[in-house]
Order: C-alpha cells, then sequence, then structure tokens
C-alpha cells in the first residue's frame, strides 16, 4: 500500500558506509512509509545487504556520511539491542545456529524484552506455548522445533520459517528481509510469503533485498527499486521487477551511467524525495 503523504519511517539521505576500509553506500537515499513493502534488488556487490546490516547496526559496518532516520530518531545514535527493541528487524540471508539455546526459550526471552520495552505485559511460559503455537501454524510448523536449538541441524528452508517466525513473534514496525528467498523450493517460498502477507500492517513496512523476481509474485512491492555502485540508480513498481528478470540489470546500469562513466541516481526515485544539501561528508 503507497502511503505518499504518510511520515516517513525510515528515512536514509546521502548515506555512506564502507566495511574493512572499502567504499560500499556512495550516497543512498531511500524512504520507506508505514504500510509500504519496498523490494531492493541489483546485481552482486551493489550494496544490498550492506545496506540492511547498517540499518541494523551491525559493528563492521562504518558509517561515514549521510543519515539514516527512524520514527523521526537519528538511527545511528542507537546501539543495535535498542534498534531492535524500537522495532527494527533484520531477517538474516544466512541465519545463525545457537547451540545450546531452545527455539521456545529464545523466542520467549526476545518476546518478553520486546513486550517490556514496549510497556506491556510479559508471559509466563506456558502463556507464551500457547502464543507461539498460534504463530507456528502460520508457517505450517511442527511445534518439535520447540525443543531444538535455535537452527542447528535445520534445513535452509527450515532456517528461513524460522527466521519468519520470529518476525512474526516480534512484531517489528520495520522488517528488512535480506535474501529470505535463496535456498527455497517454490513450496517453501509460497509458505514463507504467505507468512510475511499475514503479518503488513497499515502501521508497519517491509523492506525485501532480493535476487530474484519470484519472491515479488507472493509478496507483492509498491515499490521496487534497482542499485548499483552504492545508491538507487532506478524506482519503479511491480512491473520493473518483471523487466529486470526479462532483461538483467545492464540497461538500467548503461542509462544511470553518466559521461565519465559514474553512475547517477535516477530523478524519478518515487520512493525518496530530492535530496537536500549534505552538512556531512561522504565517502568517495
Amino acid at each position: 500500500m503507497k502511503n505518499e503523504s504518510g511520515k516517513a519511517l525510515l528515512q536514509a539521505r546521502g548515506l555512506t558506509a564502507k566495511v574493512s576500509g572499502v567504499p560500499i553506500l556512495k550516497g543512498l537515499d531511500l524512504t520507506v512509509r508505514p504500510g509500504e513493502i519496498h523490494a531492493i534488488m541489483g546485481p552482486n556487490g551493489s550494496g544490498k545487504s550492506t545496506f540492511a546490516k547498517v540499518i541494523a547496526g551491525h559493528p563492521s559496518y562504518e558509517v561515514t556520511g549521510g543519515t539514516l532516520e527512524f520514527d523521526g530518531q537519528d538511527l545511528l545514535a542507537i546501539e543495535p539491542e535498542e534498534r531492535a527493541r524500537r522495532g527494527v528487524f533484520l531477517g538474516f540471508q544466512y541465519p545463525v545456529e545457537i547451540p545450546g539455546v531452545t527455539n521456545s526459550a529464545f523466542l520467549r526471552l526476545a518476546y518478553n524484552t520486546v513486550q517490556g520495552a514496549r510497556g506491556k505485559d510479559e508471559l509466563d511460559p506456558l502463556e507464551f506455548d500457547d502464543f507461539i503455537r498460534q504463530k507456528m501454524k502460520l508457517l505450517d510448523m511442527d511445534p518439535a522445533f520447540l525443543g531444538r536449538s535455535v537452527n542447528e541441524g535445520f534445513s535452509g528452508g527450515e532456517k528461513k520459517r524460522n527466521e519468519i517466525l520470529q518476525l512474526a513473534v516480534l512484531e517489528p514496525r520495520l522488517a528488512i528481509l535480506d535474501e529470505t528467498d535463496s535456498g527455497l523450493d517454490i513450496d517453501a517460498l509460497r509458505v514463507v510469503a504467505n507468512g510475511v502477507n499475514s503479518l503488513v500492517r497499515p502501521d508497519n513496512a517491509f523492506v525485501l533485498v532480493t535476487h530474484y523476481q519470484r519472491l515479488l509474485n507472493y509478496i507483492v512491492p509498491d515499490y521496487v527499486h534497482v542499485m548499483e555502485g552504492g545508491r538507487i540508480i532506478k524506482t519503479g513498481g511491480k512491473e520493473l521487477a518483471l523487466e529486470l528478470e526479462n532483461r538483467g540489470y545492464d540497461w538500467v546500469v548503461q542509462a544511470a551511467r553518466g559521461a565519465d562513466g559514474s553512475v547517477n541516481v535516477s530523478e524519478g526515485n518515487a520512493g525518496s524525495p530530492p535530496r537536500p544539501p549534505l552538512l556531512t561528508p561522504t565517502a568517495s
């Protein structure tokens, strides 16, 4: 659902960042409003996953310029765990295993931590068991997963379902899903997509990082953005994803290149307002 007149939930302006001393993001602009679903596509190395990790506050990624706001507040000044408490969620491309910690214990601790930050009541183990089993039905998950260590011995598809289960439990305001579709067969993709669609609300937003259009057959985005060279160079609707599937990325990159060979930001970025002059330095 496009919400062009609403207040921004996430806003990046001229965002630059580097990892291991290498500049990756080079002036990224994006505005995400409540109720919207955005898809970010682009070739390998374009900065998609870097942007996702910067939003979450990954310590290996250093922001060197620009601004990043969540609900009107400077997200860069907030520690990663506090970002999570405030409603920022990152679904990992490669979910980690946590041996010795059961899914049930992990999810209940995460849920109660968020509930406490929201000023709401926590759930005891019995109450949480009833709650989590209802959530698992959204993803057609066997309750036996609750007794298993987090992601340990899980297949790729099971790990992705577990990520969306965490999403369903925490009910964040902003969910960034980094290549959630990778490694999923068509049946698992449908289940995961149905779970995501059931969680879309007028007061939350989703950013999907993906290489492939097939995910967008099931989770229909309001905006599709193409990244290259650490910037968003083109924005369109869901039809843009179909065109990328048929034509690849080269035509977009070539159209965005300036006379000096540098990649320019598209003027038609419907997901972002015009960029104001920056008062902070940007990486070259």
